[in-house]
């Protein structure tokens, strides 16, 4: 037996598609079933499977299961819940040796998607890829695994609130009905204060707001509760629970790299030296920061499989993205999870002495655009790059290419990468002025234009 993907869903961190278009069950019983045999061939036994709160989820998940039993695996089944109480399964339960999250993340509510761990490490890039050269050969172990239920959640919850001050806060959540509702459900039992829920109800369609807290808009009924009820400050999360977003008592947004600036002060107030790492895509502010804290910054590439990777290679105890992945090895286990980041903000606002409001308050006023994403063609993204890589080194300029051009000039910096999942550019730019700002899209333009290209109209995630 063979079986072909479709050539957009195996992508660098993990596999995604749109239901009944590019993604279906046998999809998942083929992911089920290389997944299974690399996780054979690895010396491995058991893999833990969960999933989110998507309609297709449970769907997919019985495909998966089958895929892996017929692989040989034995499978420990979690349930439904958020993307890192499946990265905790794995971690914790003795026998397992993987594991498999279904999980669209903040894609719309017809995506769906695998996100994967082998042998302790993000399985992703040329790991993914095997999966299709694998299933296009029909290169598959046969066996009959085994497949058991296990409720984890109470567990994984308790692991959490271990990290959570004796301090009371006035706090709002929002889980815009994603896979993390029912998590924190039950943390906020368990913590000290008071604390006010939004649609922690799971519901697949999303019907209050699109789960993904990177942009503002979706921020906007956290906003208006933390003011209503005046509490200390809101934490958001996207539909899977890996990435967070933050307000503050004054409804200000509390960017990643900024969470990334408290939890920083924090983590090396207890590991004095440590390398912090952020992505490409982080304020300048964040790694001056680290530095005066005694810190050693890391800028690395985007992308969640990519910095925990970076993470184990560095012995980091904090790493984190724009994106809102924060990674916090530090007490923790180095994966991704934004219940566990909420309850270290708490912990960090109680241990520096100072209100998240203040905290967000002390940072440096920069002036900076959001993300920009605009399309281009597949086939040039990366030359584009290239390109862009070889004038500016022609020029002298002073550039990073840690993961694409990210340039430094008098007025600040600016950034241009592309994309490894979607076929789009990805810029960034910040500077100390307004009129600075100007003159680095400026650059940024010329650049697009050397290659013809034009910033055009900016798109989604």
């Amino acid at each position: 037996m063979t079986h072909n993907f479709h050539p957009t869903s195996l992508r660098e961190y993990d596999i995604r598609g749109i239901i009944g278009e590019t993604l279906g069950a046998d999809d998942a019983y083929a992911i089920g079933r290389g997944f299974g045999t690399c996780l054979v061939r690895a010396g491995g036994k058991k893999a833990a499977v969960g999933y989110d709160g998507r309609v297709s989820s449970p769907m997919l998940e019985e495909a998966l299961v089958k895929g892996l039993n017929d692989s040989g695996v034995d499978v420990v089944r979690i349930g439904m819940g958020p993307t890192p109480m499946l990265y905790y399964a794995e971690a914790v339960l003795d026998d397992v040796d993987g594991g498999i999250e279904i999980t669209g993340s903040h894609n719309p509510a017809n995506y769906n998607g695998f996100k994967m761990v082998l042998m302790g490490k993000p399985f992703f890039g040329a790991d993914i890829q095997k999966l299709g050269s694998m299933a296009a050969a029909g290169d598959w172990t046969d066996g009959e695994g085994t497949s058991e239920h296990l409720d984890i959640l109470d567990q994984y919850v308790a692991r959490v609130a271990e990290a959570a001050p004796q301090k009371a806060f006035r706090i709002g959540w929002d889980a815009g009905n994603g896979a993390a509702g029912p998590a924190i459900e039950k943390l906020v039992k368990m913590l000290p204060g008071e604390h006010h829920l939004l649609f922690v109800d799971v519901d697949g369609q999303f019907p209050n707001h699109h789960p993904d807290p990177t942009d503002p808009v979706n921020l906007v009924d956290l906003q208006k509760l933390v003011a209503e009820k005046r509490l200390d400050f809101g934490v958001a999360f996207d539909g899977d629970g890996d990435r967070i977003g933050a307000i503050d008592g004054e409804g200000r947004v509390i960017w990643g790299d900024q969470l990334l600036q408290i939890y920083a002060e924090d983590v090396l107030g207890d590991v004095p030296g440590a390398t912090i790492i952020a992505d490409v895509k982080a304020s300048q502010a964040l790694f001056d920061r680290v530095e005066q804290l005694g810190g050693q910054p890391l800028m690395w590439k985007t992308g969640h499989s990519l910095i925990k990777s970076k993470m184990k290679e560095t012995g980091s105890p904090l790493a984190g993205e724009m994106s809102g992945h924060i990674f916090f090895k530090h007490e923790y286990y180095g994966f991704d999870d934004a219940i566990y980041a909420a309850v270290r903000l708490m912990a960090a606002s109680a241990k520096l002495g100072k209100s998240v409001t203040e905290l967000r308050g002390d940072m440096p006023v920069m002036i900076n655009t959001p993300e920009m994403r605009f399309q281009v063609d597949e086939t040039r993204k990366f030359a584009v790059i290239d390109e862009v890589l070889a004038r500016l080194s022609a020029d002298g300029a002073d550039v990073n290419n840690t993961d694409g051009a990210r340039v430094n000039t008098p007025d600040g910096w600016w950034l241009l990468r592309a994309s490894n999942t979607q076929d789009v550019l990805v810029a960034r730019a910040e500077a100390s002025s307004e009129k600075g700002l100007e003159r680095l899209m400026a650059q940024i333009d010329a650049q697009l234009a050397a290659s013809g290209l034009e910033r055009g109209e900016t798109v989604g995630h």
